[in-house]
């Protein structure tokens, strides 16, 4: 039975990296789709959503998808140039959170670090003087390797332990 849809939106291909993975470790139980192309969510028990971060949010596609789902178990996933466990990162999952509507259920989230594309670098650089700053270069040489081989391991980590948490609770209903 497919009762997962995996949707996602990449712009550099990290973000489908992740959902790949994802849908890996979900097998025949989802369907994978990107946000342009994906099935209606009323025909699936779980929506789990992928975007890159633009601005501390999701990107504006995704943010359009989360904005019209009603009644959806949802569990977001987000690819972003930062540390994956930082402020940066907990506010930004925040962000789409609030974007749905109040009959949707937040299950899960996961962060993933993924390298910043590199016309936004280069258009950073051309900043007035002081910018970028030493912090901001070492923060993207950190993620021009990412998502590395462990960086899915963990997604696929994630959506395994998710599926065992889904069917016992399926279980018990």
């Amino acid at each position: 039975m497919q009762d997962i849809l995996i949707v996602y939106d990449s712009k550099t291909g990290n973000t489908e990296k992740v959902a790949k993975a994802l849908a890996e470790a979900a097998g025949e139980r989802c369907v994978l789709a990107q946000v342009d192309a994906a099935p209606a969510a009323d025909d699936f028990a779980v929506v789990v959503a992928g975007y890159w971060v633009d601005k501390g949010a999701p990107n504006a596609k995704m943010k359009k998808y989360l904005e019209n789902l009603h009644g959806k178990k949802v569990v977001l996933f987000q690819t972003l140039g930062a540390d994956p466990a930082s402020d940066h990162a907990v506010s930004s999952l925040v962000n789409a959170g609030v974007l749905m509507n109040k009959d949707c259920k937040v299950l899960g989230t996961l962060s993933i670090r993924g390298a910043i594309d590199p016309a936004l670098i280069a258009m950073m650089r051309k900043m007035p003087a002081g910018s970028p700053s030493p912090e901001s270069e070492a923060r993207w040489a950190a993620a021009a390797s990412h998502p590395d081989a462990a960086d899915l391991a963990k997604a696929k980590s994630f959506m395994q332990g998710f599926l065992a948490m889904y069917d016992r609770f399926l279980k018990m209903m």
